[in-house]
């Protein structure tokens, strides 16, 4: 039975692969090849310094100009989502590359990497969320005695003796809710989150997807790629490639360890010294973290704000104990995990981060780094020796 299993079903044929076309001898001559004997061989070029091609391939450019920029701006999710699939499935790459230095096939070890990580935010969510709405209820709960007792302090009585603040707001309030339009407004903003949610939710599913496309086929992507390039510099185009991709790899992994470690110093000291809504805050911090350079320092000063509540004592505490974190973290942590991964000066760490937040909001600021590093690569091996020959 299982012998007959093995067999293919009759009349089956293989499936079709679109397969990439042999290379070239050293001698320049093609070799024989099915395809060869079927379409013919090439014919001469026509001449780049014949009028008519000049005016054609003028004339292709702008239109190919034109139609890339028509597409890029009617697909600007669309190439977002593919720019995080890309940005994922680099960062897992070293972990597969790692398991099949272990003597396990790519497939499994893409299995093991995604299940892996899959389980891990599982997990971490399915601890986290019961947290959060319990925190978050108690936000709810306890913001109308916040309210009530800022109402009944002597500052805010002071403000409305003197300008009238809480009749002013009772009329806003009545004129609000008798407004059709801004009911409306507050029903389309209902609607719309909704529409948000199922946007992300949608997007995120489109990603995973992508990722796992992306890190099964990443060998076979960088081949073709490197064909592309001509033969004389295709080993140079390689190593640079190599480079480059496995420094994002590193990146990424070593980001998301950074941030684990940040979160969970965060979290340990706002329990200690009693910071509300520890767990909560903790994830924020987790998630500004990612951002390199300005996410800690921003997460630093909204927790600092948040623990004031708590009494200024606390906020000091805990505003000492995790800024000086950050410093050892910047020369002692950072340094030790981020070893294999891309280098960049400070200022144009800065400048990166700050352009690629501007242009493409927090996945833009999490890239900016790598980018800027293989820039940098590629004008230090390109650029600066071709000037030095000159």
């Amino acid at each position: 039975m299982a012998h007959r299993l093995r067999q293919p079903l009759p009349g089956a044929q293989p499936r079709l692969r679109f397969e990439m076309p042999p290379e070239q001898e050293d001698d320049g001559v093609a070799p024989e090849t099915e395809t060869g004997t079927r379409f013919g061989n090439p014919g001469p070029r026509m001449s780049s310094q014949h009028p008519l091609y000049v005016g054609f391939m003028g004339t292709v450019g702008v239109g190919v100009a034109l139609l890339v920029y028509w597409i890029g701006s009617n697909t600007t999710q669309l190439i977002l989502w593919i720019v995080a699939a890309l940005f994922i499935a680099l960062g897992l790459d070293p972990v597969v590359r790692w398991l099949e230095g272990k003597r396990l096939p790519r497939a499994a070890g893409i299995v093991v990497a995604v299940s892996t990580l899959a389980l891990g935010v599982a997990a971490f969510f399915a601890t986290l969320i019961p947290t959060i709405v319990q925190q978050v209820t108690e936000i709810v709960e306890e913001a109308p005695r916040w309210i009530q007792d800022f109402i009944n302090s002597d500052f805010f009585r002071s403000i409305d003796n003197q300008y009238g603040v809480r009749e002013r707001i009772t009329q806003e309030l009545e004129k609000f809710v008798n407004d059709p339009a801004a009911m409306g407004g507050i029903f389309g903003g209902v609607v719309g989150f909704g529409s948000t949610v199922a946007n992300g939710l949608f997007g995120a599913l489109i990603v995973l997807v992508l990722s796992l496309y992306f890190l099964a086929a990443l060998p076979a992507m960088k081949k073709w790629g490197y064909r592309l390039a001509p033969r004389s510099r295709r080993a140079r185009v390689e190593a640079l490639s190599e480079e480059i991709t496995g420094s994002v790899g590193n990146y990424v992994i070593g980001q998301a360890v950074v941030a684990l470690v940040n979160a969970t110093f965060a979290f340990i000291v706002m329990t200690i010294v009693g910071v509300p809504f520890a767990v909560l805050l903790a994830f924020v911090v987790a998630l500004l973290a990612f951002i390199p350079l300005v996410g800690g320092l921003i997460a630093g000063v909204i927790v600092t704000l948040i623990a004031l509540t708590a009494g200024w004592q606390t906020a000091v505490v805990y505003a000492v104990c995790y800024f000086a974190y950050l410093q050892f973290e910047a020369y002692f942590i950072s340094p030790r995990i981020m070893q294999k991964a891309v280098a960049v000066p400070g200022a144009v760490a800065v400048i990166s981060v700050i352009a690629g937040g501007s242009l493409l909001g927090v996945l833009g600021a999490l890239i900016a780094i790598p980018t800027a590093a293989a820039i940098m690569l590629l004008v230090k091996e390109i650029f600066i020796v071709r000037q030095d020959k000159h």
